[in-house]
């Protein structure tokens, strides 16, 4: 029945799947076929020999990874970023289009979009440039502190100091760019909604609280979901440009850890390993906040 349902839709819709034809070819050669080298999680791979010639080693790969001095590390720290990522940078952006949807004053509202947007649009190695100078020893923080009486310090290399710049950083360059989402969402509200609001008594407040916020809430749970996803992968590129030897105790995640080794050590089977567990651990988070959205909103991707 779902093969002929997907026949006429295909015939109704031959243009939009054609259209979609090369996005779907680029995923599969890209993402899809690249996945047959994962079986080098389970070799003690070499470049020379290659995938074929590599000698199998079953699950030593993974043992040695859980058994490992960097596992209890690498892990906590990815988890308590992620968990910290998700108490600020995920409802900044929603707070933000909130706010922008009370703004009555057009060209006031477009100048805070604007200038919140902008920051997801600088290079990832500029942003880190821009940080590494405002937080080193003789930066603009440090000048700051020592105003202020304090001892200026270069606060990047303290592990004390690496999550809150971290996580004040991601919600400074995503906020704007995230808000657009919500701000679309709340686009799509009925205007009669707040009208019937307003008839029974409801201020501009209690109008966010039952009419805004229920309204914006299937996306937010979507947004929520697919965040769950990102849990294990966080910002990776970020944290290798800003973490270093000094602040590996609280920076060090499980994705930095993998390139280390991988590339740099060149032990491409393990590090494969350690890639393939983190993905697993990605999939089941997605899994598992889908069914419980499912659950208790009714609202799920899947």
């Amino acid at each position: 029945m779902k093969l002929k349902q997907l026949a006429v839709n295909y015939r109704s819709n031959r243009l939009l799947y054609w259209i979609l034809f090369p996005t779907l070819l680029f995923v599969f050669i890209f993402n899809y076929i690249p996945m047959f080298g994962l079986v080098i999680s389970f070799q003690d791979f070499s470049l020379t020999k290659g995938i074929f010639g590599s000698k199998w080693i079953n699950f030593d790969n993974f043992t040695d990874f859980f058994n490992g001095m960097y596992f209890g590390r690498t892990l906590s720290n990815t988890l308590i970023l992620s968990a910290l990522d998700l108490l600020f940078s995920f409802p900044a952006p929603i707070i933000l289009a909130l706010m922008l949807n009370e703004v009555q004053h057009l060209r006031y509202k477009k100048l805070v979009q604007t200038v919140s947007y902008m920051p997801h649009f600088i290079s990832m190695i500029v942003v880190s440039g821009l940080i590494i100078e405002f937080t080193n020893s003789s930066g603009v923080v440090a000048n700051i502190v020592s105003f202020f009486g304090g001892t200026p310090q270069s606060y990047i290399s303290l592990p004390q100091y690496f999550r809150t710049i971290f996580i004040s950083s991601e919600v400074w360059q995503n906020i704007g760019f995230n808000s657009i989402i919500y701000l679309a969402a709340l686009s799509g509200i009925s205007e009669e909604l707040y009208e019937a609001a307003r008839i029974d008594g409801a201020g501009r407040f209690r109008q966010m609280l039952n009419v805004t916020l229920p309204g914006i809430l299937p996306m937010i749970v979507i947004m929520l979901i697919l965040r769950c996803g990102a849990i294990m992968n966080l910002n990776f590129e970020k944290v290798l440009l800003l973490y270093s030897p000094a602040t590996y105790q609280t920076s060090d995640v499980i994705m930095t850890y993998v390139y280390r080794i991988g590339i740099i050590k060149q032990k491409i089977g393990y590090s494969t390993a350690v890639g393939l567990f983190n993905s697993i651990v990605s999939l089941l988070l997605v899994l598992g906040a889908n069914k419980l959205s499912k659950t208790y909103t009714e609202v799920s991707m899947f």
